[in-house]
């Protein structure tokens, strides 16, 4: 049964997560990475891979490397499928899927064109106003996206994230150019030690959040 925590798909998220509730967590990243980044391992801790409905997914691969998965979902009398196709030539990656309502979903991904920087470009055909362009810089002590749709009143988005891969802070926040207004303004901390991943999103809207961490010497243990 998939247990049922939290929404992630609430503004405000706070979870925890220990590594040894499943393999250990993978060496810790060099720098704070994205602001996408915080609270994710507890949300798959949670929820990924957690599968209620009927589904299966088929994955070959072609002489040249090129990888083709065809997945489908069964939910009561409705198949829900899609074919998608990843090809890669140096350091840029496309992906390209279709699904069972012949929308064309395509992301060219360019990966490091300088030290640090990615930029992605994605479209959905038919919907036109679906281009999007995002920017991503990673550092040893900062991470930033910025995305900015293609459109004549496009939507903003930015998020910058500062720290390390112990400790780092970060804000999120999208700008609607058409009506002039914030449709997003959110706020995220997360801390990373060997025994213990804590992760708190919540939108900057008369929030306060406060917490403790103690560590003894003598025992070598963490109170949060």
């Amino acid at each position: 049964a998939q247990p049922k925590v939290s929404n992630p798909n609430q503004p405000s998220f706070l979870s925890f997560s220990s590594p040894f509730s499943r393999e250990k967590t993978e060496s810790m990243g060099k720098g704070p990475g994205l602001y996408s980044e915080i609270g994710k391992k507890a949300r798959d801790l949670l929820y990924k891979d957690y599968q209620g409905d009927h589904k299966f997914t088929v994955t070959t691969y072609t002489s040249d490397g090129v990888a083709i998965t065809s997945t489908g979902i069964k939910k009561g009398e409705l198949l829900l499928a899609d074919v998608s196709t990843q090809l890669k030539n140096k350091n840029i990656t496309t992906d390209v899927k279709v699904d069972t309502s012949s929308k064309l979903f395509t992301t060219v991904t360019v990966d490091e064109p300088a030290p640090g920087l990615k930029t992605i470009f994605s479209f959905v055909v038919p919907d036109q106003r679906s281009g999007k362009v995002e920017l991503q810089y990673q550092h040893e002590y900062a991470g930033i996206s910025t995305s900015i749709g293609l459109t004549a009143n496009p939507l903003v988005n930015f998020s910058g994230v500062v720290g390390n891969n112990c400790v780092s802070v970060g804000t999120d926040l999208s700008f609607d150019t058409a009506s002039g207004n914030f449709t997003k303004l959110n706020a995220g901390l997360n801390f990373t030690h060997s025994d213990l991943i804590a992760s708190v999103t919540v939108p900057l809207t008369n929030t306060a959040v406060g917490a403790e961490l103690t560590h003894s010497f003598s025992s070598n243990e963490n109170t949060l």
